[in-house]
């Protein structure tokens, strides 16, 4: 499917059925797969064969949606997990260890800070976090002889900070780490970050992916162009024999374009078992199959909404790459020509007070933790996520009291920016 556009790629890539074989992605919803002889499944132990044993290591129909998300960003191997959080924890962990060091930007989501900050620090992987917004020197300075890998998000979580993927390769590059971009927000639709630079890309793809709130998941993908080979001495996971797999080098066996999802799977998906379920990824390539039809209704209803709140006496400030005033605009027109997602954050004037009245008279859009669905929804974080934090601490760590993310959905644009319109007047 690689000659095709990625409108049909959404639809048709990942799974091409044979003479008289399902249509739709089969459900292989079965934990085992027997074999003939102890020695056929022997060499599938010893990954001198392709094939499935373990639902927990790997399972069909798992496979034809990884492969379609693959093709999606441009990648060559790719797999999937049972959330984005695992997509990333494994995507780091898979290259470093105690000892390892990572840099990151400092404008991410607040779980996946949380993962490499504190978690991560536990297993003695240590961390520098920088702002998107850093100089090639100030990142340069990040760097140290451990580091092993460094991270970013497209689209940032809820700040909406846009990254700027070719000049974090460039310095990841030059320091012969890769680079780790999460492109959950604008989803390869929308931007493809390989294409600028990045080395392993990663997803929630609970979010825009499935697009309906129906099954948590998450994906890691391979562009396969890191030279692990090259930089033998910072990765030996990849470069050097494995002895649980009878001394496999994987870089050497799999290549450039399978070693490290081959690794990931054989080595993390075996001992941490984070695997997507079947349906879940059934469910899943429904949602990429109208992927590309959503993103733009999810663009279009974004733009309109952030103009209309510019526009409002009431709103302070409005966070969206889409318009000219914001910060990232020009950046965004480099990265996201086709537009970022539909999600928009916004400040009211009247700090936790306005925003506990703004949120009770909404009526068309839903009160939840989610983003990136069919449906708007909001989230003012000092009344629910970060509840236990005064307005100070708020205000201290970028995340005012009158702060409201708003992910729009697919729902008309005038009707949202009426409930807007109604739940700003009775504040």
């Amino acid at each position: 499917m690689s000659d095709y556009r990625i409108n049909t790629r959404c639809v048709q890539g990942g799974y091409t059925p044979g003479n008289g074989e399902p249509r739709q992605i089969p459900i292989i919803q079965s934990t085992t797969f027997k074999y003939d002889t102890s020695e056929d499944m022997g060499k599938l132990f010893d990954l001198e064969a392709s094939g499935y044993f373990y639902t927990r290591l790997q399972n069909p129909t798992n496979d034809f949606v990884a492969a379609k998300i693959a093709e999606l960003e441009g990648g060559t191997a790719a797999m999937l997990t049972s959330s984005g959080q695992a997509a990333n924890f494994f995507a780091l962990f898979n290259i470093c260890e105690c000892g390892s060091h990572i840099v990151a930007s400092s404008s991410i989501y607040g779980g996946t800070f949380n993962l490499i900050a504190v978690t991560m620090a536990k297993m003695g992987i240590d961390v520098t976090f920088v702002t998107p917004d850093a100089t090639e020197e100030e990142l340069n300075a990040a760097f140290r002889d451990n580091t092993r890998a460094m991270f970013g998000e497209t689209i940032a979580n809820p700040a909406l900070t846009v990254l700027d993927i070719e000049r974090f390769a460039r310095v990841a590059h030059a320091h012969g780490v890769p680079l780790i971009v999460d492109n959950t927000f604008p989803t390869p639709v929308n931007c493809r970050p390989i294409e600028w630079g990045a080395d392993i890309v990663t997803h929630s793809t609970t979010k825009y992916m499935d697009g309906h709130g129906a099954a948590v998941g998450g994906a890691i993908v391979d562009s396969g162009k890191f030279d692990w080979m090259a930089h033998a001495d910072k990765f030996p996971g990849l470069c050097t024999p494995d002895d649980s797999y009878h001394g496999i080098t994987y870089a050497e066996k799999f290549g450039q374009g399978g070693a490290f999802i081959t690794k990931c799977t054989a080595q993390l998906m075996r001992d941490f078992g984070c695997i997507q379920s079947p349906q879940n990824a059934f469910l899943l390539n429904l949602g990429l199959e109208s992927l590309h039809v959503r993103m733009a209704r999810h663009v279009e209803n974004g733009q309109a909404v952030a103009e209309f709140l510019e526009s409002q006496s009431k709103v302070t400030h409005v966070s969206y790459s889409g318009l000219k005033s914001d910060k990232y605009y020009e950046i965004a027109q480099k990265y996201l020509p086709n537009g970022g997602c539909g999600v928009v954050s916004f400040e009211l004037a009247g700090g936790r007070a306005a925003a506990e009245k703004f949120m009770k008279n909404l009526k068309l859009a839903a009160i939840e933790t989610h983003v990136a669905d069919a449906r708007t929804c909001c989230l003012n974080p000092a009344t629910s996520t970060h509840r236990q934090m005064t307005d100070e601490q708020l205000a201290d760590a970028g995340i005012p009291a009158g702060l409201i993310r708003m992910s729009c959905g697919l729902e008309d644009k005038q009707d949202l920016i009426d409930d807007l319109a109604q739940a700003l007047a009775a504040v």
